[in-house]
Parts: C-alpha cells; sequence; structure tokens
C-alpha cells in the first residue's frame, strides 16, 4: 500500500520526553490547530513520568498505601458517630427479633 490508497498521512511534530531515570522517549503527535502536546508523558522503559525538561524531570508519583473499608469509614466518623449508629442498626435488628 502506498500513499494513493490510504491517503496522505497528517504531518507530525517528534517531542522528545525524559524521565528520572534518564530515559528519553521521542513519541509523534500530530501538528493540527487547536492540538495540546501532552506536559508528561509515561516512560516506556520503567513508567515514571516524563516531562520535556531533560535538566528536571517530574519526580514519581507517591504511592499511597492500601486502606481498608474501615480506614476511610474512621476518617469520616468519630467514635462517638460510630456507636450512634451501631446501637441503631443493633435496635433494628432487635426489633426484628434477629439477635437478643
Amino acid at each position: 500500500m502506498g500513499e494513493a490508497e490510504r491517503g496522505d498521512s497528517a504531518p507530525r511534530v517528534t517531542v522528545a520526553f525524559y524521565c528520572a531515570n534518564g530515559h528519553e522517549t521521542r513519541p509523534s503527535f500530530a501538528e493540527e490547530p487547536g492540538m495540546a502536546i501532552p506536559q508528561t508523558w509515561d516512560c516506556p522503559r520503567c513508567g515514571l513520568p516524563a516531562g520535556q525538561d531533560k535538566d528536571n524531570p517530574p519526580t514519581a508519583p507517591r504511592a499511597e498505601p492500601y486502606k481498608t473499608h474501615l480506614a476511610y469509614v474512621k476518617e469520616r466518623r468519630s467514635d462517638a458517630e460510630g456507636a450512634v449508629i451501631l446501637d441503631e442498626a443493633l435496635g433494628t435488628l432487635r426489633g426484628r427479633g434477629l439477635i437478643r
């Protein structure tokens, strides 16, 4: 297949991105009006974010530790609020005869 079958290819611009590990990647983007080049790009070698400034690449994102559902609930509710909710739920179950 040649240009006649596929049509003309869009004009391209190649941009260099650099990660904190010193890797360089050069993806190409279509050169269209209003088309923005991304500020960061994921490095295909190590997965870190890469930026266009070779001397000041973006830092790796901070990994948040895994939180359980209970940890998120404790962030939103105080112990007193939790006790009130528990008492209401136990009262409902006792009213239905499901617990004593």
